[in-house]
């Protein structure tokens, strides 16, 4: 990912080195205005975007022509863990879960196969389906 330039509240402007920014908001209830999606919203969206570009290329090169293609990820956060309320309960999703709907002219054992390929070689697949390690530093300017 890029270099974080700035934000701001509640609705955070985060921008790269390239100078592209994306909107982030939070629902009225913890402060926001809800006009954009939250952090948890860009997290699942990015990978579902990730995972639809494997699909998509894992068919190309397949020969598989496709009609349709749409991934829903769900998944529940405890506002109790990420608000500091209850140390019990966890800041983030406990799992997601997924559906793929995909329609072309591929057999279903040629989709099963896409859909394995997609799992072993998504970037974003892989980063949050297990443990990442994360090394943070902390500047006080």
């Amino acid at each position: 990912m890029g270099e974080h330039f700035g934000f701001r509240r509640p609705e955070q402007d985060i921008r790269w080195t390239d100078h592209s920014s994306i909107d982030i908001d939070e629902p009225h209830e913890i402060g926001g205005s809800n006009r954009f999606a939250n952090p948890q919203e860009h997290l699942l969206a990015a990978l579902n975007a990730c995972m639809m570009v494997g699909y998509v290329a894992q068919c190309a090169v397949r020969g598989i022509t496709l009609e349709k293609l749409e991934i829903e990820t769900h998944g529940e956060i405890d506002l109790r863990g990420f608000l500091g309320i209850d140390p019990a309960v966890p800041a983030g999703y406990d799992n997601l879960s997924y559906v793929v709907r995909i329609k072309g002219n591929g057999t279903r054992q040629q989709f099963a196969e896409v859909h394995d390929a997609v799992m072993a070689t998504s970037p974003n697949f892989h980063n949050v389906s297990r443990p990442v390690d994360l090394k943070p530093t902390l500047v006080v300017e």
